[in-house]
């Protein structure tokens, strides 16, 4: 297959592959080099993996999503290195813990709190990622991030594991909260597993498989089907200036996408005081 438009994928990715991974295999079926994912999922996750095509790679930081949703699965007795179960086991011992008491550390952390980032992660502190002073065995400060968590759900619970479904806001790490949780209640554990159900607009129900993909079962979405932003036909004279990347004045909206007279998606605009500025071409 061979793509040369613009398009948003959303892919459910699978376990055992980085997003990095599917990265590289959309690219090959797609023949494009131009391809980017928006928010990672680690190995053992799975998935909703919102990638970009081609111009539509510079809509990254539009489509960041301030909230995602996920179901994670927590494994007790068991203490990793990368505070998830494909990590090297440092603890292992027997666990307990009674579900009103787990009910009740899920409401205390329904918060916004300092999150500490995990040692095996790509956050760069002194421009090294974290993983790399992990690997080579190295201290190094963990960095906190500020991070909200907006709800959280008990699904299943029993013998040594339990389930939950939370709500949480951007750059929240699912493995570091579940750390919390468990050092709160005093108990060791790791997550076991953890599918991201949401992020932002994308729900996992209108994800794709990578078969799905590969047997041509897919929709790509545009940049009208994601955002919710004023639609502009312009004028030739108008388009020469936006094919520029000039700034134009007019009563328009916040943010407009501007289409030529074929319904050609030419660029987003952004209000700037009086002036609409471009941001992003494509």
């Amino acid at each position: 297959m061979k793509l040369e438009d613009n398009g948003i994928l959303i892919v459910n990715k699978e376990k055992g592959y980085t997003s990095r991974d599917v990265v590289n295999i959309i690219s090959k079926l797609f023949g494009t080099k131009k391809a980017g994912h928006n928010g990672t999922l680690d190995p053992l996750a799975t998935g909703v993996l919102v990638i970009c095509l081609n111009r539509y790679t510079k809509l990254n930081n539009i489509l960041a999503a301030d909230e995602k949703e996920y179901i994670a699965e927590v494994t007790l007795g068991i203490k990793t290195d990368t505070l998830d179960i494909d990590g090297k086991i440092i603890e292992e011992k027997e666990e307990m813990i009674d579900k009103s008491s787990l009910l009740a550390a899920f409401k205390r952390f329904e918060t916004t709190y300092e999150q500490e980032v995990p040692l095996y992660s790509a956050v760069k502190v002194n421009g090294k990622k974290l993983y790399e002073y992990a690997r080579s065995c190295e201290d190094v400060l963990l960095p906190r991030k500020k991070v909200t968590i907006k709800k959280i759900e008990l699904l299943d619970f029993k013998d040594n594991k339990f389930s939950f479904k939370c709500t949480v806001s951007k750059g929240t790490y699912i493995r570091s909260l579940i750390r919390d949780i468990l050092d709160d209640l005093g108990v060791t554990g790791t997550m076991s597993n953890l599918i991201r159900t949401r992020q932002g607009i994308f729900d996992i129900k209108e994800a794709y498989s990578l078969d799905d993909i590969r047997s041509g079962h897919y929709k790509l979405l545009k940049v009208k089907d994601v955002l919710n932003i004023d639609k502009v036909t312009v004028s030739l004279e108008l388009k020469a200036k936006i094919l520029n990347g000039n700034k134009f004045k007019g009563n328009y909206s916040d943010r407009v996408l501007c289409l030529d007279e074929n319904g050609k998606e030419l660029a987003i605009y952004k209000k700037d005081n009086d002036d609409m500025r471009v941001e992003v071409m494509l």
